[in-house]
């Protein structure tokens, strides 16, 4: 990211958003950490990709609004939010046989004009994203040739190379083994120390969420029920409400967070039997 540039305020302002009329997202009201990893959790259908797809202009409000820097971004030029914003929507596809190279270098699309075309900062962005992502060795392949946390990385270079202040990702650990899921974690958390970019994502593992987030938003039925640092948030009663879940809440080992350990049904009948015992 440039040296110049300054985190991008994100934030909405009773914000409603619907699919063919009915209402996902109700008069949501978030401010998003500038320079911050902000993770969105809940439960399936609770509108969590519905609020990315509105962060990023891609749904129109029904109502409310989303402002970047302080302006509503629907009356901002699609170039313009662009410059400032970029998304990785879940499962993105690619026509066969594109390049690595070739896809990183889409992410400049933004910054080009009828006048300008390819540029030198343009060819420097696109091989710095190579290279932080550590896919410089793989440009010339053919993403359908890779494995898929080296596709994940080649998706999240060409969103670098757009050089955004904010990065968006909707369930970026999704279909990843454990260990892939971890190197594209990793690599978002260094992203946002080295550079300070401002990260949203969405997951679903509640326990990598709190590990990797600065700042979590818990958020059930189109409503933010809590929004905090993890260990403010991830309570029992919390994952109850978002879950009708029990569970036990206990520091994670390693990273000192809070960890989702849940009962479930094996263990509240083995404690039934010991007790009868």
């Amino acid at each position: 990211m440039n040296a110049d540039k300054t985190p991008s305020n994100l934030t909405t302002r009773k914000l409603t958003l619907a699919y063919d009329g009915a209402c996902v997202i109700s008069e949501l009201n978030l401010a998003i950490p500038a320079g911050q990893i902000t993770v969105l959790v809940g439960a399936n259908g609770c509108g969590k990709s519905t609020l990315l797809r509105g962060l990023a202009r891609l749904l129109k409000p029904h109502s409310g609004t989303v402002y970047l820097d302080g302006k509503s971004i629907f009356k901002l030029s699609t170039k313009e939010v662009a410059k400032h914003l970029g998304i990785l929507p879940q499962g993105p596809v690619a026509p066969e046989g594109l390049t690595v190279r070739e896809l990183v270098a889409q992410g400049r699309y933004p910054h080009q004009g009828w006048l300008q075309q390819w540029s030198p900062e343009d060819e420097r962005l696109t091989n710095q994203a190579l290279i932080t992502t550590d896919m410089i060795d793989l440009a010339n392949r053919p993403l359908e040739n890779l494995s898929g946390g080296q596709r994940q990385r080649a998706w999240i270079a060409m969103a670098l190379a757009q050089d955004t202040q904010i990065l968006l990702l909707d369930e970026p650990t999704t279909f990843l083994d454990l260990a892939h899921q971890i190197e594209v974690l990793d690599l978002l958390y260094d992203l946002n120390q080295s550079q300070g970019r401002t990260i949203i994502m969405v997951l679903h593992d509640l326990n990598q969420a709190c590990r990797y987030a600065d700042y979590l938003v818990a958020i059930a039925a189109g409503r933010i029920v809590a929004s905090g640092k993890p260990d403010e948030v991830m309570t029992e009663e919390m994952i109850r409400q978002l879950f009708m879940l029990e569970c036990r809440i206990v520091k994670d080992p390693v990273a000192g967070t809070p960890m989702c350990i849940p009962v479930g049904r094996k263990k509240s009948q083995l404690k039934q039997v010991e007790t009868q015992r």
